[in-house]
């Protein structure tokens, strides 16, 4: 390969916090120091036990990734779709003009997983919604040289995923065996980041001091990035990447608009039950009405 490699620019922390109802999550984008980064609006590893959860909220705008590491969840929306997301499974949403949902635990126990927010460009802001929704065992996978990769978006090892991405996005995720090394294109014009799900490894440079579980890494421009476990344990990682999309972005809780017209339109949108939210007028979740009793 003839271009640079990517490295480290900057490392973050993600710490845990409150959100929705009672649910626990550790957000490292779209927290105060890293408000956005282009086209990604947030990434949250999250945790819920029962009865906490996310009960029905809106969104518009852009795309949600959920990806459940352990548990399940149940998502309903007002559009009559239902369906439990597993551990392993992946739920590509795009709200478009708008979608209410709720996203509640499906058994006992503490369900966790990764929501990745991806910003959408004007064009594609009021599409109408739509799901990509993969189960566990299908999702194509690929090992070489102790290292092993679900391609949850884009390609790696040769393999495509089916998902397809408004936004072109790459979303990968890799177990690395103690003394493996993996190298993995990406666009050199995208922006790309690591979160460490598990174990600690080297990344970008070889001599790089290595990183744990729950930190985000900002990669700096390049067309690879390189990883190496160095450790005596199993090391497990996201690679995320994205084309930028170089527009303004405003945003009011779950929407996210270019303008701030926009935005006071849709929040006028959603009062009125207009525009693409005529069907929450009338509609509760069925985890919700449960709830409520």
């Amino acid at each position: 390969m003839s271009g640079d490699p990517r490295t480290v620019v900057r490392k973050f922390l993600a710490r845990p916090q409150h959100e929705g109802a009672g649910a626990i999550v550790r957000r490292s984008i779209g927290r105060f120091e890293l408000k956005y980064f282009d086209p990604f609006l947030v990434l949250d590893e999250f945790s819920v036990t029962a009865p906490a959860g996310f009960p029905d909220h809106p969104h518009r705008g852009f795309e949600t990734v959920t990806y459940m590491l352990q548990g399940a969840v149940i998502h309903e929306d007002f559009e009559g779709h239902k369906g439990t997301i597993g551990a392993g499974d992946l739920q590509w949403m795009t709200a478009g003009r708008g979608i209410v949902h709720s996203e509640m635990p499906a058994s006992h126990g503490t369900q966790k997983g990764l929501q990745l927010w991806i910003n959408l460009s004007d064009r594609h802001k009021m599409i109408e919604p739509r799901y990509q929704e993969i189960a566990s065992t299908n999702i194509a996978e690929a090992s070489e040289d102790g290292v092993t990769v679900r391609i949850i978006a884009g390609e790696s090892l040769g393999i495509h995923s089916p998902i397809y991405t408004r936004t072109p996005t790459m979303f990968l995720d890799f177990t690395l065996e103690p003394g493996a090394y993996m190298q993995q294109p990406v666009p050199e014009s995208w922006n790309a980041f690591v979160y460490v799900l598990e174990g600690e490894g080297v990344f970008g440079k070889s001599r790089s001091s290595s990183t744990t579980a729950h930190h985000l890494l900002l990669l700096s421009p390049g067309d690879r990035l390189m990883a190496w476990n160095k450790s005596s344990k199993m090391l497990r990682f996201i690679l995320v990447g994205g084309e930028p999309i170089g527009q303004p972005v405003v945003q009011w809780g779950p929407f996210v608009m270019n303008t701030q017209e926009e935005i006071d339109q849709t929040i006028q949108d959603f009062e009125n039950f207009e525009n693409g939210f005529e069907k929450a007028r009338y509609w509760r979740s069925e985890a919700t009405q449960d709830q409520e009793f």
